[in-house]
């Protein structure tokens, strides 16, 4: 499928619905605006199938990967093939991890977590399908999430495949590196990476498996490395259930999240965006809107339910 879908429209800050499809011609820099066709694209279309991303969380201090424009503010994450492959890329990685890690543990779910746990429970959303790996959905209310990248807070062993909690590799971290604290820095990525000098990186020792001796590897999915082929399949049998897709803070650049883009607009499925600045699918949507995920959300929620909205930090995600 290429091209707008027919009645399509973008809203830069952003535009009301007509009240014939949730549709509009007009832009609009009113926060309003974009609750208002927000809550008729829901009313309309639910219940709805949701894919979030990294802006999501950003409210809750875990930066995002890339810029409006979707270019990367750091350096690329690592991939799989390196890290399994090279033992020094390996070992930086867990020094980074472990000392960015309790950043990640200490974030609480925002607006935006608490919004669409709401609007699952009152049967407007029939999925959540993720692509962060905070657990911040579930922690937020939401029940039906499927962690489409997997979990920061498991460990798998490569060889074995016993899992272990976060904390329990925290701990053999510790063990092994009396000498370095984990200290969360002012700035991390979405998966707990941070900046250490080399000295720390090159000293720092890596624990096998407690129980085979084997590698140890985050429980996510790393770049370079495919989706278990069960989750996609569950994710896109979810997505046939809905009437409509909402993405929720994510540019969409990796494929992983665009494919159910694609799958919906092949499908006859009406798709909105909920984003700051672009994304791959912005051709597809009959619905985008760039503002603030969690305001626009909780506003769009109170106009669903009836009540007074609080249009309060209106800006960008």
């Amino acid at each position: 499928m290429t091209g707008r879908p027919a009645g399509a429209f973008t809203v830069a800050r952003p535009a009301a619905p007509t009240a014939a499809d949730g549709v509009g011609s007009e832009p609009s820099t009113s926060g309003a605006g974009a609750a208002e066709a927000l809550a008729h694209f829901l009313r309309e279309h639910a219940p709805l199938f949701v894919l979030t991303g990294a802006g999501c969380s950003t409210d809750s201090g875990i930066p995002d990967y890339r810029d409006r424009d979707g270019n990367w503010k750091r350096a690329e994450p690592i991939r799989y093939q390196r890290f399994v492959r090279d033992p020094s890329a390996r070992r930086r990685y867990w020094a980074r991890s472990y000392v960015g890690w309790p950043r990640v543990a200490a974030a609480q779910p925002n607006a935006t977590h608490h919004a669409l746990g709401a609007l699952e429970a009152r049967g407007f959303v029939v999925q959540i399908v993720t692509q962060n790996v905070d657990g911040l959905h579930q922690r937020g209310g939401a029940r039906r999430v499927l962690d489409l990248h997997g979990r920061l807070d498991l460990v798998d062993c490569l060889d074995c495949g016993v899992r272990l909690g976060r904390e329990r590799m925290q701990d053999l971290l510790a063990a092994h590196n009396p000498g370095c604290a984990p200290v969360a820095p002012e700035q991390s990525a979405p998966d707990g990476d941070v900046l250490l000098g080399d000295a720390v990186q090159t000293g720092f020792k890596v624990p096998d498996c407690p129980r085979c001796g084997g590698m140890l590897k985050p429980a996510v999915v790393f770049f370079g490395e495919s989706v278990p082929r069960p989750r996609v399949a569950l994710a896109l049998e979810q997505l046939a259930r809905a009437r409509a897709l909402l993405v929720v803070g994510s540019s969409l650049t990796v494929f992983s999240g665009y494919r159910f883009c694609r799958q919906a607009a092949e499908a006859g499925q009406p798709i909105a965006l909920l984003n700051w600045g672009r994304t791959r699918a912005d051709d597809l949507a009959a619905l985008k809107l760039d503002a603030a995920c969690g305001p626009t959300l909780t506003a769009a929620l109170a106009l669903l339910e009836g009540r007074p909205r609080s249009l309060a930090g209106m800006g960008a995600c």
